[in-house]
């Protein structure tokens, strides 16, 4: 235990203790473009030291695919029990900003109204969750827009019906998603940082800037300029990112479409982290190689690893374009190299702290987790329509929060479930835009907003629309949900201040991002009784 979370206890007892982030006072970084602040500029607060400020000492986000909060939890917590698994809420359960709360399950501006998918529904079409899509469908803020903009009605192998994107589960089928709502915490005003699909969703989580992509060749190396991929490249090819476009520093990205990457000069969370001498990783199901690079004759390694979802559909594990870091020169680990020893994972070495989701379970084991975790399923479990879906995704989340709670790390571990865009699914609660941006890809909600377009970079605007998060830990407020506004960035955020790493800088959104606080209790013992769950989301015994 450290020395400095041994006084807040002390000063629990005593019944004067505050949230432990105000311990920290971060030093920003330098805050200018990414072009023109070098790696070594990054500066963190003289109290950094690798010690958290709150009792915080491991973090692990889950970050799931695709799923707005009205997706999962629209109808929160009344489930239909007429199918699936049984859910039964809490008389006290606190009311959250739902489809029946809001009136919108009955009475809709859209042209279908929501309908509840049952848990033999639960593989779905796969919707339209384009940057400029999502904004038309929100019609200048009125949310009347979504069958025409992002519905997909119909597909091979999977459900879907007419006005598809309108509909939602309950907890009969994401069950242990509700079950972790009842006993851990959960907001209902968390956003997606930007509009628009995975991967700014995931370069958001760990930088909170977007802007500075270059697109490649993927076969020459030159610049591509594709404004609908990176929209208002300058005169170096640098734009802002607002597709899914594999990166560039990767062996296994596609070769043919092309290829993201950021400069040398961009800062991540993991550059920051690395500077602050924290331990750190980003655990990716499928990373480890079926077939390693070949040094000597150059051939790139391949990740064909798979595995088939519960419709039978074999699905590739790993993702590329869901991989930040891969983005970074400074953070990527372009031929998916292991790491070259157990007590490595975390530190700085080959793997340049990418790895394989095995890799996680061999440090939990071994009692060295990183302080800081990224977890991504495989595909065919990591919730996404179309190639996974919720029951799937309930099995990965309900094994790696089993095997976390019964960890002997439990008593100060933090898992925060979030997820990287909302698909195109329907929520009811419009966005206040505190990023505007005024391109022809965008449309009323972003280009009429009196927000101002920050550094002039257009293609950032947001928040984007409602998304799920929960913080499953001891130290998480118990069956409550947080009203008070908060983003991917407020993660990234979370991690700076705890760990006193500064701020990113360079237009990073970390500065704006609300923080989890009213996700936390830290005025209070730990309550250290884990919530076991079976694959089906029930509760054990």
């Amino acid at each position: 235990m450290s020395r400095r979370w041994h006084r807040m206890r002390t000063a629990t007892a005593l019944g004067v203790l505050t949230i432990g982030l105000a311990a920290c006072t971060p030093v920003p970084a330098p805050d200018a473009s990414p072009s023109s602040t070098p790696l070594d500029g990054i500066r963190v607060s003289p109290t950094a030291d690798g010690t958290p400020a709150t009792p915080i000492q491991h973090l692990v986000v889950i970050f799931g695919e695709n799923v707005s909060f009205d997706h999962y939890f629209g109808t929160y917590p009344v489930a239909a029990n007429t199918d699936g698994t049984t859910f039964h809420a809490a008389s006290d359960t606190p009311r959250a900003d739902t489809l029946i709360t809001s009136g919108m399950l009955t009475h809709n501006p859209n042209a279908s109204r929501p309908h509840r998918l049952s848990s033999g529904q639960a593989l779905t079409c796969d919707q339209d969750h384009g940057y400029t899509d999502e904004q038309a469908a929100m019609n200048a803020g009125r949310l009347d827009r979504f069958v025409e903009h992002t519905s997909r009605d119909s597909c091979m192998g999977a459900f879907g019906e007419p006005g598809l994107a309108m509909d939602y589960y309950d907890g009969n089928t994401v069950t242990a998603l509700w079950n972790y709502a009842q006993r851990f915490a959960m907001s209902d005003n968390s956003w997606d940082t930007v509009f628009g699909p995975s991967t700014p969703g995931a370069v958001d989580l760990i930088s909170g800037q977007t802007w500075g992509a270059t697109l490649t060749d993927p076969h020459t190396g030159a610049v591509v300029r594709d404004p609908a991929r990176a929209a208002a490249p300058d005169d170096t090819g640098r734009g802002t990112l607002i597709a899914d476009v594999d990166p560039a520093f990767d062996d296994c990205s596609r070769t043919s479409a092309p290829l993201g990457r950021f400069p040398a000069s961009a800062h991540t969370i993991g550059d920051l982290l690395s500077a602050a001498h924290v331990t750190w990783g980003w655990f990716s199901g499928g990373f480890r190689p079926t077939a390693p690079w070949n040094a000597a004759t150059g051939a790139p390694a391949r990740c064909d690893a798979s595995r088939r979802n519960m419709g039978g559909g074999r699905i590739t594990d790993y993702v590329p374009h869901h991989e930040p870091f891969q983005y970074y020169p400074s953070t990527a680990n372009p031929h998916h190299l292991a790491p070259t020893s157990a007590a490595m994972i975390g530190h700085d070495d080959r793997a340049h702290h990418q790895y394989d989701l095995t890799d996680f379970d061999v440090a939990l084991r071994g009692g060295n987790l990183p302080a800081v975790s990224f977890l991504k399923a495989p595909a065919a479990q990591d919730g996404h329509a179309g190639s996974s879906d919720p029951l799937d995704e309930q099995r990965f989340l309900v094994e790696t929060l089993n095997r976390l709670q019964t960890s002997p790390l439990w008593a100060t571990t933090a898992a925060v479930i979030a997820y990287d865009d909302s698909d195109g699914w329907y929520d009811h609660v419009p966005p206040t835009i505190l990023n505007a941006s005024r391109s022809s890809l965008d449309a009323a909600i972003c280009a009429d907003a009196t927000a101002p377009v920050i550094d002039g970079q257009v293609g950032r605007c947001g928040p984007g629309q409602r998304l799920p998060l929960l913080v499953i830990s001891p130290y998480a407020r118990p069956g409550a949900i947080d009203h008070a506004p908060t983003e991917q960035t407020s993660i990234l955020r979370f991690i700076e201040d705890n760990w006193c790493t500064g701020r990113i800088g360079g237009g990073s959104f970390d500065v704006r991002a609300g923080t989890l606080d009213g996700l936390f209790d830290f005025t209070a013992p730990p309550r250290m009784a884990p919530l076991l769950l079976n694959s089906d989301g029930s509760a054990e015994g």
